[in-house]
C-alpha cells in the first residue's frame, strides 16, 4: 500500500505513421502518475480497426446479429451468448435521449484519432444503447443501428479494487487473473460500468508493450498537468519498485490507472476495443 508516486511531466505518445494524412491531438500518459492525460500534439495510430480493417479479436457482423422481426419492422440487435455486441461508428453520428426522439448530441467518429468502438448495452428494433467514452463517467446514448457496423468481442474485464485484481473473463470463464496496482486514497480509481476505447503505443517501455485506455476518467484530477483530461490506463508498473509494490497481492500506489506486471500486461494483447470493463469496490 502506498508508495513514492513522482509528479512528472506527461510524455507525448510518438507519431507512428502518415503525419500529413491524420493531424490528431495525442493522448499523452503522466509518467509515474498512472492517469493519462491528453495533450497537445499530433498523434498517428496504426491499428486495424483505425485503418478500416477488423480488428483480430473483434468480430465483425450483419445480419448475423440481429433478430427476426414482424414484417416491415426492423430488427432488434443481438449478440451471441457469452459475447458483447460492439458497435463502430461510420464518421460522427447522431445521438439521442431516447428511440424517436430529436437529437441532442452528436458521438464523435473518432476520439483522440481511434475509430469510436462502442459496447451496446440495450437494443430496441433500428436502436441501440451505447456507453460513450467523454466525461461525464457512465455517459450512454441512444444510436440508430443503421449509423453503425456491428461487432462482438468474447471478452470482458473485471478490476476488484478491494481484492486489487484484474480478471479477463472469455465468454463469461475467467481465463486470467492478476494482482494490480490501483488508485491511491488521494487518487482513487473511479468504480463503474466503462469499456476499453483503444491500444495505444506506451510513451516509454516502462509502460509496457502497450497502453489499454478506457472510458473511465479520474474524478480527483479533472486536468492533469494542464493537459485537459485524465484518462484511466491499463500498463505496466512505471518502476521496478512499484512492480514490487504490487508483488503477487496488488497495491494502492497509482493516481487512478491500472498497472499490471509486464508479462501480466503482455496477455491482455488479446483485447479489442468495446471490452465491457466493470470496476467494482
Amino acid at each position: 500500500m502506498g508508495g513514492v508516486r513522482r509528479r512528472e511531466r506527461p510524455v507525448p505518445l510518438t507519431p507512428i505513421t502518415d503525419r500529413k494524412r491524420y493531424r490528431l491531438r495525442s493522448i499523452a500518459v503522466a509518467v509515474a502518475a498512472c492517469a493519462m492525460a491528453v495533450g497537445a500534439g499530433a498523434v498517428v495510430v496504426v491499428s486495424t480497426v483505425f485503418t478500416g480493417v477488423p480488428s483480430p479479436h473483434l468480430v465483425q457482423h450483419h445480419s448475423s446479429t440481429t433478430t427476426t422481426a414482424a414484417a416491415g419492422a426492423p430488427a432488434v440487435a443481438t449478440a451471441p451468448p457469452g459475447t458483447t455486441l460492439v458497435a463502430t461508428t461510420d464518421g460522427a453520428i447522431r445521438g439521442y435521449p431516447a428511440p424517436g426522439a430529436p437529437s441532442d448530441m452528436t458521438v464523435p467518429g473518432t476520439w483522440f484519432g481511434y475509430k469510436s468502438i462502442l459496447p451496446v448495452i440495450a437494443a430496441r428494433p433500428g436502436w441501440l444503447l451505447v456507453r460513450l467514452a467523454q466525461r461525464p463517467n457512465g455517459s450512454t446514448t441512444w444510436v440508430q443501428q443503421g449509423d453503425v457496423t456491428l461487432g462482438t468481442t468474447p471478452y470482458s474485464i473485471v478490476v476488484d479494487l478491494a481484492t486489487m485484481h484484474l480478471t479477463v473473463y472469455e465468454q463469461g470463464t475467467p481465463i486470467m487473473d492478476f494482482p494490480a496496482g490501483v488508485g491511491a486514497p488521494n487518487d482513487p480509481t473511479p468504480p463503474g460500468e466503462y469499456f476499453i476505447t483503444m491500444t495505444v503505443p506506451p510513451p516509454s517501455p516502462a509502460y509496457g508493450a502497450f497502453v489499454l485506455a478506457t472510458s473511465d476518467h479520474s474524478d480527483s484530477i479533472t486536468d492533469w498537468e494542464n493537459s485537459g483530461d485524465a484518462v484511466i490506463g491499463i500498463h505496466g508498473p512505471i518502476t521496478s519498485y512499484d512492480d514490487s509494490l504490487i508483488g503477487t497481492t496488488g497495491a494502492a500506489i497509482s493516481h487512478g490507472c491500472i498497472r499490471l506486471h509486464d508479462a501480466d500486461l503482455a496477455q491482455l494483447s488479446v483485447i479489442p476495443p468495446g471490452t465491457p470493463l466493470e470496476i467494482v469496490n
